[in-house]
């Protein structure tokens, strides 16, 4: 896997920042700059470390799928891990099998760290190569509409 690396300074606190990125309070927040994954992008879960998260939209068939993973870090305002270990295809989940292998344990992490008031996010994702130029052009676009919407 590759490591990909983006950073987004937001003129918000840590603390307006963090609560506007995973939908603390209002999940509509988190759809909203997600929605450049997917329109239909939401989670299912708890941001509470060690617990169970679904990070899933529907395809052109509303047919649901998407990531099954753990919240494996979360410090309030400073930093969130995800790790990524199966995918959700309609209501089962599949956590084995070889396209899993390619990238099960791979990691997303936030850190969020604030000075006079911006709030610098970085994010350090692990992808497979396939999904490179993807990552690589949507990432800089969801973190634009997280610093339209935490600066509002």
């Amino acid at each position: 896997m590759k490591k990909l690396q983006f950073k987004k300074d937001i003129g918000a606190s840590a603390e307006k920042v963090y609560n506007t990125m995973l939908g603390i309070g209002n999940i509509k927040t988190y759809e909203q700059w997600t929605s450049e994954f997917n329109p239909t992008s939401t989670y299912e879960g708890s941001w509470e470390k060690g617990a169970k998260m679904y990070f899933i939209g529907t395809d052109e068939n509303g047919k649901r799928g998407g990531m099954v993973s753990e919240i494996a870090d979360n410090i309030p305002f400073r930093f969130v891990s995800i790790r990524h270990y199966g995918m959700l295809d309609g209501e089962n989940e599949i956590t084995e099998g070889a396209e899993i292998e390619k990238w099960a344990g791979g990691l997303e992490n936030y850190s969020l760290h604030e000075n006079n008031g911006v709030t610098t996010v970085m994010v350090e994702i692990d992808i497979t190569e396939d999904y490179l130029d993807y990552f690589d052009t949507t990432w800089p676009r969801a973190l634009n509409r997280l610093k339209e919407i935490a600066e509002k």
